[in-house]
């Protein structure tokens, strides 16, 4: 779970080594590496040489043991010498079951008579051939009877030294201590001596083995990232300021001139594009951009496909787009955004890349929400506003989830365009009662990806976030969870994360949750908050007592703190509902640390506590509240809030999760749980692991 993942597969051949067999190359980068993507990476496709460039200017070896003199690697390997009139008389990319004479093709002597041995591979005893690919080099590449071993003119397997040379390996590496010229000062009888102790092992080394020069490629691309010069977001700013770069006329020209990399160009302009609109433009990091487009099908076979990022901003998805669909023959790009500075920055940033010759792009200067689209499309991604709709698009664009959050809008409208939507959006979509008929429309769909990264998402912007991804082409089945807060990834069924037994989404539901949720009395509050209460009315010589959040101490008493009063209770129309009942129940409504008090007579509370209050059917042992500041409650808590560190308000939806065990809890025969990853978000009073 710490590690952004690539995994490529290749056939060698198209990377410039010879292969004839595809292999996986998997890259991780530590997800704390902002702005290398794993893909990066990766070597460039190139065409690879054919044999007779590879070997051909190598000595023809035509007898049986022969060793060059100038290379001790390059030799005629002995084998059993009837063989070599099924090899001898073979022309290159003939097969010596071919030979019109049955004692010339492979067989075996049966007592006295030839039984012929069976063809099932058609390269076993065929010789290569000069002007194609050089063959995968086989683990058993020493024997005749093995895939594509045969030299193409004479009658032997390849040597040491040609099958390095297929597999890049320099002359220069030594397979022993001894360096290569004092191999080759031996005499003969020692050459052979040597080659027959080490030759099998030096051979099944280079079988199934990758291509040095694929390493190499890696190795420079790393060297490249490394020596990049990065733009931290402080320099950016400090540039900006500088440079007076949120002046759009200055950061154009700017980018035109200088010609910064991609990656820190676009840092500049989204930064310097936040400032000039304060349209709530944060940038998006590499690391980021590729998590999400990594997850979206490779719609392999298709010869088309159409994209949309509603909400372009600088193009921070392009660099990930570009590797994951440069094997779609063609590809449309409509990029969008609202505002004709971002479109203008962009045409510029775009020049700094490479973009592939199968994409198509477009750029549209247009309003998402009230733009009318004439098709559908593949996939929509991207990273839409999170702020509110102004009046605008609430009348112009008809929600059917009444919501006027900015990013709930572009959900609904993406999902009625596009078979696939990939967005980045606040983590309170998994919960917020504001987002369940949101919820509603996505949970029907194929989830098939949430990554949570919780406030690690923009530096420096307090506010958790997560990507999703989600698609109607298919059916819903599972859902890969990979946490960057927990560092962990899994994947489930997704009707086990989107439960209609439970209020919202739980992506960390786990056999710990289930056995806790099975012990208690889930749905027995309903809750409300005070929110008329504030500071204006609020005296030191009142008569009724204004319970705060800071008075709910672990032990369920109401401590004193500073207390404020206010004159009467009427001062607050809420208050009546509550005011001097009995098992009237207070939580702080914001805090990691779940707790609940009895609230005192005379009293009341503002908004900063949530007032929990039974329903008719259930009767509260108020002997158990002590439970709710547990260690188990805790941990069970955290996970019916997904591990959230700011969307805590305990709400109509998340007051279903504060319950009270129906019966006695043996916690002994609970579940073993990993307790010290919680370590960041325990109670002080708490001691977790061994001691």
């Amino acid at each position: 779970g710490e590690y952004s993942i690539t995994h490529q597969v290749m056939n060698f051949k198209d990377y410039g080594n010879n292969s004839s067999r595809t292999r996986t190359v998997v890259i991780g980068i530590r997800k704390d590496i902002e702005e290398i993507a794993p893909f990066e990476l990766l070597p460039e496709k190139k065409k690879a040489p054919t044999m007779r460039k590879l070997i051909g200017n190598l000595p023809r070896l035509t007898t049986m043991g022969e060793i060059s003199n100038n290379d001790i690697y390059h030799s005629f390997r002995p084998y059993d010498k009837r063989m070599y009139s099924w090899v001898v008389n073979l022309k290159e990319g003939e097969s010596a079951f071919d030979n019109e004479l049955p004692e010339h093709r492979p067989h075996k002597i049966v007592d006295g008579k030839i039984v012929e041995n069976k063809r099932k591979n058609g390269d076993k005893y065929r010789k290569c051939l000069w002007d194609k690919i050089a063959p995968c080099v086989h683990t058993r590449n020493d024997i005749l009877a093995s895939q594509s071993t045969i030299h193409p003119e004479d009658p032997r397997v390849f040597s040491i030294r040609e099958l390095m040379q297929f597999m890049g390996v320099p002359k220069s590496f030594r397979w022993v201590k001894d360096e290569l010229n004092i191999l080759n000062n031996l005499s003969h009888t020692d050459k052979t001596a040597f080659l027959k102790k080490n030759e099998i092992n030096i051979r099944q080394c280079l079988g199934e083995a990758v291509p040095t020069p694929i390493f190499q490629a890696i190795a420079k691309k790393i060297i490249q990232c490394e020596q990049r010069s990065l733009f931290s977001v402080s320099k950016a700013k400090r540039l900006i300021d500088k440079e007076n770069l949120d002046n759009i006329n200055n950061l154009v020209s700017y980018i035109q001139t200088t010609k910064p990399d991609f990656v820190s160009a676009s840092k500049i302009a989204e930064l310097a594009n936040s400032r000039r609109l304060d349209d709530a433009a944060f940038y998006t990091r590499q690391d980021l951009c590729y998590s999400l487009v990594e997850g979206l099908p490779t719609f392999k076979g298709k010869k088309q496909i159409r994209l949309l990022e509603p909400s372009v901003g600088v193009g921070n998805f392009l660099p990930s787009l570009f590797w994951k669909y440069k094997d779609i023959p063609k590809v449309q790009l409509d990029l969008l955004d609202i505002s004709e500075d971002s479109i203008r920055i962009l045409k510029q940033i775009i020049k700094l890349l490479n973009v592939p010759k199968n994409f198509e792009i477009r750029f549209i200067n247009d309003d998402f929400l009230t733009r009318k689209f004439r098709k559908s499309y593949d996939v929509i991604i991207g990273n839409p506003p999170f702020g509110k709709a102004n009046d605008k698009h609430s009348k112009l664009y008809k929600s059917q989830i009444k919501t006027k959050n900015l990013f709930g809008l572009f959900y609904e409208k993406a999902l009625n365009l596009s078979k696939i939507v990939a967005f980045f959006s606040p983590k309170n979509i998994l919960n917020a009662p504001e987002f369940e008929k949101l919820r509603g429309l996505l949970k029907d769909r194929a989830i098939s990806l949430i990554n949570d990264y919780g406030e690690k998402g923009f530096r420096g912007v307090k506010i958790e976030t997560i990507s999703i991804i989600v698609s109607s082409d298919t059916k819903p089945h599972t859902t890969t969870v990979n946490s960057y807060i927990l560092n962990t990834k899994k994947t489930v069924n997704q009707s086990y994360i989107i439960d209609k037994r439970y209020p919202y989404w739980l992506i960390y539901r786990d056999e710990y949750f289930d056995q806790m949720a099975n012990k208690l009395d889930l749905g027995m509050f309903r809750v409300f908050r005070d929110r008329t209460l504030t500071s204006k009315n609020m005296n030191k010589n009142g008569k009724v007592r204004v319970v705060k959040s800071r008075n709910i101490g672990e032990s369920t008493i109401i401590e004193r703190d500073e207390d404020l009063f206010i004159n009467s209770p009427d001062e607050s129309p809420v208050a009546k509902q509550y005011y001097n009942q009995d098992n009237i129940l207070v939580a702080p409504n914001l805090s990691y640390y779940p707790r609940v008090g009895v609230l005192p007579k005379n009293s009341v509370v503002d908004g900063s506590a949530a007032i929990l209050i039974p329903q008719s059917d259930r009767i509260i042992d108020l002997n158990k509240l002590s439970f709710f500041s547990s260690c188990e409650y805790f941990l069970f808590y955290r996970i019916a809030r997904n591990y959230s560190t700011r969307s805590l308000n305990i709400d109509r939806l998340s007051v279903f999760f504060w319950a009270l065990p129906q019966e006695e809890m043996d916690f002994q025969k609970m579940p073993e749980t990993n307790r010290s990853r919680y370590l960041f978000a325990s109670p002080s009073s708490f001691v977790f692991g061994d001691t």
